[in-house]
């Protein structure tokens, strides 16, 4: 699918399923704004992608810093047409009688207050050029209460509503909202998971984790007329038929 003169935002852009998306969309044709804390992984990424890519170094918790992104994005390529939320962090994983206070609420403003700044900065433009893709990185985590991820599970559940409102208000306007849950993904987060001893997700054998770049491929066919039907949904990487209308093996 060709993504010629469209620009596309992804957050937590500096490694795993961000990065190889940010690979996916320029082999596709499209401009991509690396956003990322980490500034020197996403300027090394900006460099091998070349010119079509905008590294943006950004703390997506913070409204302004996202307002900003956004706003690059239409000064360097004229347009916003697909916001990709997938910056994330599994810390901490702890029992809810353990957790610390700071940590547990800062797991909230990156997964959850994050997808919001995203959203409000990216809709208003989106609306004013009549379209747009918005894609939330979503988690089996967010339907399903898992020991230890207290602050995952609640941040994705609310970030896959916020997914939800989102659709329901812009569809109107052109907007295709959707959610894309990728399952258990061979990235850092996956070690840090394995790391932690805790619960049944740690004690899964790496080969049954799927590479960075199955989601990646998803969110680029996400983006296409072939997914039409499914606005307003969360698809799943671990649903075969979704596999196969993708064209993974």
């Amino acid at each position: 699918m060709s993504m010629t003169g469209k620009c596309v935002l992804i957050t937590g852009a500096s490694k795993g399923i961000g990065a190889a998306a940010a690979r996916i969309f320029a082999e596709a044709g499209a401009n991509v704004a690396l956003v990322a804390r980490n500034g020197d992984a996403i300027a090394g990424l900006a460099g091998e992608i070349g010119p079509s890519a905008l590294a943006i170094p950004c703390d997506v918790s913070r409204y302004w810093e996202m307002e900003a992104a956004v706003a690059a994005c239409h000064t360097a390529f004229g347009r916003l047409d697909v916001l990709i939320c997938n910056a994330g962090v599994i810390a901490p994983i702890s029992m809810l009688a353990e957790a610390g206070p700071d940590a547990w609420g800062h797991a909230i403003d990156i997964n959850l207050k994050g997808v919001f700044n995203g959203m409000r900065a990216a809709l208003p433009g989106m609306i004013a050029q009549g379209g747009g893709t918005i894609i939330t990185v979503s988690s089996g985590a967010a339907h399903n209460a898992i020991e230890g991820w207290s602050a995952y599970c609640a941040s994705k559940a609310g970030a896959a509503m916020l997914t939800r409102c989102a659709d329901l208000e812009a569809r109107g306007a052109g907007i295709r909202v959707m959610g894309l849950s990728p399952g258990t993904v061979a990235t850092d987060m996956q070690r840090e998971i394995k790391a932690s001893g805790v619960n049944a997700v740690s004690q899964l054998d790496w080969s049954e984790h799927i590479p960075a770049d199955w989601p990646a491929r998803a969110l680029l066919w996400m983006c296409g007329p072939e997914a039409g039907d499914l606005a307003g949904q969360e698809i799943s990487l671990r649903d075969p038929g979704i596999r196969a209308r993708v064209g993974l093996a």
